[in-house]
């Protein structure tokens, strides 16, 4: 990759790390599921009059904006508004990776690869320190309430592997579409019968929250990683998503104070670690073997 894809990727990772502070910020006011609907309500309009509907099967755009629009983002707002600590949520919804792998091995009988299985072992023996933990950074009904969206992002991600030369900008918006009125419905239902009173209420915070969640982080980020997708090979780009957990646990220590335990540090680093082998430890090997072969013909 050149310096400006480089620097693009970085720039998704920092917009996507940062965007788990900035929802803790916006849910001081608002209930998480209207967050989340007004959320993908300003992704969508006034979008979705102005840009066509992608060539791809309704079903598509119905799957993902109930999976990844609906139940992940709902989920995750909900944990995130007392159960979460912004940091350790944007590490545990990375187990949306080892459900991915699994989902795609059971449904589209794809076969992962003993990197992918081992990493996986690995990844899921840290997330188990955080059932063990007492420390308050996530309760156990906020980390069984991630991991559901963890699992719903990962069903997403399936039908998305479906997805045949699709502008994903435009994919998005129209995903977006989906997503308001039902979470409208489950916040009036859940949350509360006012929610006119509740938006009229809201300061700047919540609204400039909104509009980096929305159009920043949904618009512009996905935006610049379907450029890098469609500009580089996947197995090129994809790993510079294992940063944003780091980015999210450090930004929220900057912006919102959250400190971690040892023992969550350490959970933490085991995950990653998973998460890295998984991803990038058949590249690595391959390195690693490359070299001493080299090693060994130059001796």
């Amino acid at each position: 990759m050149d310096f400006k894809s480089i620097m693009c990727a970085l720039l998704v990772v920092t917009v996507w790390g940062v965007n788990f502070s900035v929802i803790k910020l916006g849910l001081e006011e608002l209930p998480p599921i209207l967050f989340s609907g007004l959320r993908f309500l300003i992704v969508a309009l006034p979008a979705i009059f102005f840009i066509p509907f992608v060539k791809t099967p309704v079903w598509h755009v119905l799957g993902v904006g109930l999976f990844l629009g609906v139940i992940k983002f709902g989920l995750l707002f909900v944990a995130m508004e007392k159960d979460a600590s912004a940091g350790i949520a944007s590490l545990i919804l990375q187990a949306q990776v080892v459900f991915t792998i699994v989902l795609s091995a059971v449904v589209l009988k794809e076969q992962a690869s003993r990197f992918q299985i081992a990493g996986a072992v690995i990844a899921c023996s840290g997330f188990g320190l955080f059932f063990l933990s007492e420390t308050g950074s996530v309760t156990l009904y906020g980390m069984v309430l991630i991991l559901c969206a963890a699992l719903s992002w990962a069903v997403s991600n399936l039908i998305m592997k479906q997805l045949k030369q699709v502008n994903l900008l435009h994919f998005m918006v129209w995903v977006s579409a989906v997503a308001p009125l039902p979470l409208f419905g489950l916040s009036y239902i859940l949350e509360s019968d006012t929610p006119v009173t509740l938006i009229q209420n809201t300061s700047a915070q919540s609204w400039l929250a909104l509009l980096y969640v929305g159009p920043v982080s949904t618009l512009l980020a996905f935006a610049l990683w379907g450029w890098l997708l469609g500009r580089h090979r996947a197995a090129a780009v994809t790993p510079f998503a294992l940063l944003i957990p780091l980015v999210g646990m450090i930004g929220a220590s900057l912006i919102l104070g959250e400190q971690i335990s040892l023992f969550e540090m350490i959970g933490g680093a085991v995950i990653l670690s998973g998460l890295t082998f998984s991803v990038l430890g058949e590249r690595l090997c391959r390195a690693v073997l490359g070299r001493a072969g080299l090693k060994q013909k130059a001796s």
